[in-house]
């Protein structure tokens, strides 16, 4: 049914009221802004502290069975072959340029997120905060790898190239196939088109949904945990930060146990040759070692994990109270 048109003065919005509704629209502009910005300084926090852990669980994942023995192995040899920083930074330039808006993506979905879910069901609000349920929580999570995925998936379609092309032994002169990740693009469009460019996409979302899910409800449940609290559950205090680098770690944690096998498949369809699709991916990883070959690399994730999302909430937390500052 249509909203009746005002056909009296009577009928008309006050002033005060549209100068609320006008106030309320504009916190709620500045409020997504925030969650945009902090979460790519989250994003920009992740990349600096985990991008060597994530190269090398790439490497463990992508490489042939045989060529190395285990974590400590990739970082020998790739240490020796390509230097400390270069090496283990290899690749870094892609997800420094795309996680900044990868992850402030992120947390503006999650933001979004929370908004259907009140928009959809109850929320109940306790001295004026409102309190998610887990499953609203996994939801809004879920939601936010929606739109993150358009990002994520041809950035680290580029990021697993320039990890990999590491691994190959160079002919005195030879150089690599790749010099950069705007290379990278000019020869995926070149060999397959755009869908080259986002191949794993769907892999990307499968992944990300669910991950994102336990991701966010983790920390949230955590953080609600810390909370300082008195006994009739009033906040006393405001979060410490080793509460957020914890909840922000056991979030990291939460969200690769589920979902590892998922990336494991996303690394081999991304770094793949041809033309390759899921089915054979997955029947060659299984042909490769059973089941033990959906999780190389486990253990530089779970390593990965603690560190890397501890500083991303770190510098999403220090970063909104910063803009609370500046524009409250």
């Amino acid at each position: 049914m249509a909203p009746s048109i005002p056909t009296k003065t009577a009928d008309l919005p006050s002033k005060e009221e549209v100068k609320a509704e006008a106030v309320a629209a504009t916190k709620s502009g500045l409020s997504w802004l925030r969650s945009f910005a902090s979460g790519g300084v989250g994003g920009v926090c992740a990349v600096l502290v985990g991008h060597p852990f994530d190269l090398v669980k790439v490497r463990l994942q992508t490489a042939e069975k045989g060529v190395y023995n285990g974590a400590v192995d990739v970082v020998r040899k790739t240490v020796a072959r390509e230097g400390l920083t270069k090496g283990l930074y290899a690749g870094v330039s892609a997800p420094l340029v795309g996680v900044t808006p990868m992850f402030a993506v992120s947390f503006l979905g999650y933001d979004w997120g929370k908004s259907i879910v009140s928009t959809l069901s109850t929320v109940p609000v306790v001295n004026n905060t409102p309190q998610y349920s887990t499953a609203q929580i996994s939801a809004a999570g879920f939601f936010s790898a929606i739109p993150m995925t358009a990002i994520t998936a041809p950035f680290e379609r580029v990021k697993i190239l320039l990890q990999i092309q590491g691994q190959k032994q160079l002919a005195p002169g030879e150089k690599p196939k790749y010099s950069g990740g705007v290379d990278v693009v000019r020869q995926l469009y070149r060999e397959g088109g755009i869908r080259s460019v986002f191949r794993g996409s769907a892999m990307t979302l499968a992944r990300d949904g669910p991950g994102s899910a336990a991701y966010f409800a983790t920390y949230e449940t955590v953080k609600r945990y810390l909370t300082p609290k008195d006994e009739d559950g009033n906040v006393t205090g405001e979060l410490s930060l080793s509460a957020v680098i914890t909840a922000g770690g056991a979030a990291g944690v939460a969200m690769w146990i589920p979902v590892f096998p998922v990336d494991t498949v996303k690394s081999r369809l991304q770094s793949a040759e041809g033309k390759p699709t899921i089915s054979s991916a997955v029947s060659g990883l299984y042909r490769s070692g059973g089941y033990k070959a959906f999780f190389p690399g486990f253990g530089p994730a779970m390593a990965r994990a603690v560190p890397a999302n501890a500083a991303t909430f770190l510098g999403v937390e220090v970063a909104k109270k910063l803009f609370s500052k500046m524009f409250d």
